[in-house]
């Protein structure tokens, strides 16, 4: 059985952590067919077989499929152990749903407050910062409180539509410009009582970490994925290029809308058309704008953005998500990102890609 693809792309796409792990199960479980059905003989040989490690990390399946190094400083059982153990950190220090995590622990204090941070997540949070000033506020880690006022978030509330006036005080609180770094000394300060919540850059970032990490031990071909986020190096063995499957947004099944070469790259993915709750006959999206406060309401149903890092595609690709189909575009030529969107149109889902897109995956989508 021969197949085009490698791995198929979905992201939060569920409406309650159980069904959150149910379905990146099922995804993990149909990955690894994938892959398995996609190698050629070539790659089976016992001279240059790729290796498929997988488990499970920050409320998610990872996935790292690579061609241990030739020199024997480093066993297999070694690299998966360093690997495992790198997300691992990442969710120790980045997650919302671990109180003693180190974001949790920024949240629980006062404003005024400088808190330390460790080198990790100082760079995340800076490199958040930064996307934010660029998408003007579209991209905002500090949307945590609202993220939990409509379900969503770690505390479990019901999906539900917040109360009004409570809704405008969190608004109050929200904005990235509310918070300060003291670089020097990887310090971080909110100047109101808001909570950051890192999960639409931290599973890229993870991704970063092993991707250096294999880089470093003289990995020359791998393919890392974390949640949906994904980065690629070298040529897989059969000298083919890594391929990706980006999922078809239509609601109630799951499909490959469009396949690209990923190659030395990252990619990552973001839409609405999984994660959602419905109320009074209409539909809230998981997306929540920063300047409004509310789901979004365009029809922009699936972000992907490819860039060199995970972290930066990861952030990207929800900033797209935030601002609609034709301001994405809009930023995506203006600053030359390779962006590729798909549209709920009246003839139905509609694919559009950007310059810059097609000039990296080299396909007609």
């Amino acid at each position: 059985m021969i197949l085009a693809v490698n791995y198929i792309i979905s992201r939060r796409a569920t409406v309650s952590i159980t069904v959150v792990r149910l379905l990146y199960a099922f995804l993990f479980i149909l990955c690894c067919v994938l892959l398995s059905a996609c190698s050629e003989p070539s790659e089976l040989d016992s001279s240059n077989k790729l290796h498929l490690h997988t488990g499970q990390v920050m409320g998610t399946w990872y996935s790292v499929k690579y061609l241990p190094p030739s020199n024997a400083e480093r066993s297999v059982d070694d690299i998966n152990t360093e690997i495992h153990a790198k997300l691992a950190r990442i969710d120790l220090l980045m997650s919302t749903y671990k109180a003693t995590s180190e974001v949790s622990r920024f949240n629980a204090v006062e404003p005024g407050v400088w808190f330390d941070l460790s080198p990790q997540t100082y760079e995340v949070i800076e490199l958040a910062q930064d996307i934010s000033a660029k998408t003007l506020g579209a991209f905002d880690i500090s949307v945590a409180r609202l993220v939990d006022l409509w379900g969503f978030g770690p505390e479990q509330r019901a999906h539900h539509i917040p109360d009004a006036d409570q809704l405008k005080q969190v608004l109050t609180e929200v904005g990235y410009e509310n918070l300060k770094l003291h670089g020097s000394q990887l310090k971080v300060q909110k100047k109101t009582p808001l909570h950051i919540d890192l999960s639409a850059i931290a599973k890229g970032f993870g991704v970063d970490q092993v991707a250096d990490y294999l880089d470093r031990i003289g990995v020359e071909s791998f393919l890392v994925e974390v949640g949906g986020e994904i980065r690629t190096r070298g040529m897989k063995p059969n000298g083919q290029p890594w391929r990706v499957a980006i999922e078809s947004p239509a609601t109630g099944q799951r499909g490959v809308h469009s396949v690209v070469n990923v190659t030395d790259l990252a990619l990552a993915t973001s839409g609405d058309y999984r994660n959602y709750f419905e109320e009074n006959g209409q539909r809230f999206s998981h997306t929540i704008d920063p300047k409004t406060g509310a789901p979004i309401t365009h029809n922009l149903a699936s972000v992907t953005v490819i860039s060199s890092t995970a972290a930066e595609a990861d952030a990207l690709a929800t900033a797209f998500s935030v601002m609609g189909p034709d301001q994405a575009m809009a930023y995506a030529k203006a600053y030359n990102v390779s962006t590729y969107l798909i549209v709920k149109e009246r003839e139905g889902f509609v694919g559009k890609a950007s310059e810059a897109f097609l000039a990296v995956t080299r396909d007609k989508l």
